[in-house]
């Protein structure tokens, strides 16, 4: 930095000002310190930055490999976005599964990094006394429902979602609203499928069995093949919007339009749901929004506890009103 500052003829201070982005630094000098480190090829050490604040200034990010391309790609964009915007950087663990173990080692990874905080963005089906301790002598955040006992929740309400949704095909006079639900293991596939039952019992509906896929589109193209085979299915609630896809070609292609003769409602509200044939009625969830609304909360040294929003439903094209037979 000193280099930088003789070669710009400007003081140390004002190097550093200046690649902080700091709004105290006028237009020329900060032309002179940028053409310096250009030609330096100055890179800026933050282990300086480190030991004298005693903060790494980078947040660990917890995610899964598979479960949506959208979802991870969301969440990351906001949570790197919010971050950078904050001055800090991101540091991204990924678990090739739902393995205590695998996410015992992330989290001893980004522990040992030094991280200021942690977003995790995967359901914690166990949590071991390991996982407890680090989670609360380093605030975090999840962002999927599940936690430990000191991490802070954000999210929409899955189960407001799951009776939603349903709630939605009932009141265009289905008898029956069938479900394909997401992964058992995940927290909002079960709360999701929770609010259906719920929502069809107090209506004094049996609910029929969930079909279990693992939120692609293949799944929901196998599980939609089955639903093809049932005449009397006329409406169905599946858990994601990439599930939604792969059912709809499955009716499809076993004759059964959407919605004449099947209404379909997902969760998600990805970017493909307003541009699919049908559009997809769904409920919305914001991946981008929530990284960075995560961000906002880890840093937020004052709030505790649980931030859900309410689930919102999106009505498009691929619901209808039942058919009078």
């Amino acid at each position: 930095m000193t280099d930088v500052a003789r070669a710009a003829g400007v003081s140390a201070q004002t190097v550093s000002r200046t690649l902080r982005d700091s709004p105290n630094v006028n237009a020329e000098t900060r032309r002179r310190v940028l053409t310096a480190v250009e030609q330096l090829k100055y890179r800026y050490n933050g282990a300086p930055r480190l030991l004298s604040s005693g903060r790494s200034f980078t947040l660990g990010l917890v995610l899964l490999q598979a479960g949506g391309y959208y979802s991870r790609s969301g969440v990351t964009a906001g949570v790197e976005a919010a971050a950078g915007q904050a001055g800090y950087s991101v540091s991204i663990a990924t678990i090739a599964e739902l393995d205590t173990a695998l996410m015992e080692k992330s989290l001893l990874k980004l522990s040992d990094q030094g991280v200021d905080g942690i977003i995790i963005a995967v359901p914690l089906i166990s949590v071991t006394q390991r996982m407890e301790d680090i989670t609360r002598d380093i605030p975090t955040v999840t962002v999927d429902g599940s936690r430990t006992t000191g991490a802070r929740v954000l999210g929409i309400d899955q189960h407001e979602a799951g009776r939603a949704a349903t709630q939605h095909l009932l009141d265009l006079g289905h008898r029956q609203v069938w479900h394909v639900a997401g992964p058992d293991e995940w927290i909002e596939a079960r709360q999701r499928r929770q609010g259906w039952q719920e929502c069809l019992a107090t209506a004094g509906i049996d609910a029929p069995p969930a079909l279990e896929g693992d939120w692609s589109p293949e799944s929901g193209y196998r599980l939609g093949q089955v639903l093809a085979m049932i005449p009397e299915v006329t409406a169905v609630f599946v858990a994601s919007d990439e599930m939604a896809f792969g059912v709809i070609k499955a009716l499809r292609e076993r004759g059964r339009s959407v919605p004449q003769d099947v209404s379909i409602v997902s969760v998600d509200d990805i970017e493909l749901a307003s541009y699919c044939h049908p559009p997809l009625t769904t409920v919305r969830q914001d991946f981008y929004r929530s990284g960075a609304a995560a961000v906002a909360l880890l840093l937020d040294t004052h709030a505790e506890g649980e931030s859900l929003t309410p689930a919102t439903l999106i009505v498009r094209e691929s619901t209808a009103a039942a058919r009078t037979h």
